[in-house]
């Protein structure tokens, strides 16, 4: 016989089923805790992956609002200022028309700041859409992964060099100079850049058509569009985040190398990629003018990758240990 006075124990759940609500020390309700919790912990555990994303909203935030903090506009020639080292006027100096070097600093982050974003945005779509077709439909499979591979044999460079050549006045007369040269460089960019996203892509939903909660999804009569944006998207979405943060830098330096080529934006149009180029003929002379630059550029592009790497560690449930 049960005795009265004494209270019944709580039912055991020995398979742990959701039955039993979470509930701390006090004995009180705890509401489940969200997974994206869980991911910004992890993240915060990379030191290098969070002073990387501090520096990054750093420079951003100081590429866009600083013009509004240091108003001397960048085009703006003084003779009789040229050549001048770090001063309290010019912080970093002056270039051979007396142009000051940090407000051209500033406005040349907004340009490389903005192509790695956007190109990273064109070459992710591409990426994801390529590497989620084929990699779920066998029939595309083969047909998709030639004409990746066919990309992936292409010279890059020369063939940015070339495009540029063919395409610049055409795009130049339709949105201006500054505008068409920017839709052609992040459209180059973002087309020649897609495909080891593709690739990533591709092999992580071939191994998740296999996994079980797929299968039972398919054996229920689930549309093949559903499957795709409720059960496979979500499960790449890690390799696409760092796909994502790579192409960034990627996208950067990219822009910079054509810039310094001489086929960027225009001379009047600054970029971290067009200062280095101005600046290398009196390199020995002005040593800190190529030194700005490349500084900002270096720093900019290993916080991205440190980024991609903190990511990388906190949206894998392998490494979190889920």
């Amino acid at each position: 016989m049960t005795d009265p006075e004494r209270p019944t124990e709580p039912a055991s759940n020995p398979a742990g089923a959701g039955a039993v609500p979470a509930t701390d020390a006090a004995g009180s309700y705890r509401a489940p805790r969200n997974q994206w919790w869980d991911v910004w912990d992890q993240f915060k555990s990379h030191k290098g992956a969070v002073i990387g994303a501090v520096f990054f909203i750093l420079m951003v935030a100081a590429v866009y609002l600083g013009p509004y903090i240091w108003t001397i506009d960048p085009t703006y020639i003084d003779i009789r200022a040229k050549n001048q080292g770090p001063n309290l006027l010019h912080p970093m100096g002056t270039d051979q028309l007396g142009r000051d070097t940090l407000a051209r600093m500033l406005a040349g982050g907004q340009v490389s700041i903005a192509v790695g974003l956007t190109a990273m945005a064109l070459s992710i779509l591409i990426g994801t859409v390529i590497g989620v077709l084929a990699g779920y439909f066998r029939r595309l499979d083969g047909p998709l992964m030639r004409f990746t591979d066919l990309f992936l044999a292409l010279p890059l460079l020369p063939l940015l060099l070339v495009a540029v050549l063919l395409f610049r006045d055409m795009l130049s007369a339709a949105f201006g100079p500054e505008g068409g040269v920017f839709i052609l460089i992040v459209s180059l960019i973002g087309i020649t850049s897609w495909m080891q996203t593709a690739r990533i892509v591709r092999g992580d939903v071939l191994a998740l058509k296999e996994r079980e909660f797929v299968l039972a999804a398919r054996s229920i009569g689930t549309p093949s569009q559903r499957m795709v944006t409720r059960h496979i998207l979500p499960n790449v979405l890690s390799p696409i985040m760092v796909s994502a943060t790579l192409g960034i830098a990627t996208a950067i330096i990219t822009e910079s190398a054509l810039s310094f080529l001489g086929f960027g934006f225009p001379p009047d149009f600054p970029t971290w990629g067009r200062l280095l180029f101005d600046a290398v003929d009196r390199m020995q002379l002005y040593p800190e003018r190529v030194i700005w630059p490349g500084l900002a550029i270096s720093l900019t592009v290993l916080s991205v990758n440190y980024i991609g790497d903190g990511l990388r560690d906190a949206l894998d449930p392998r490494i979190r240990g889920r």
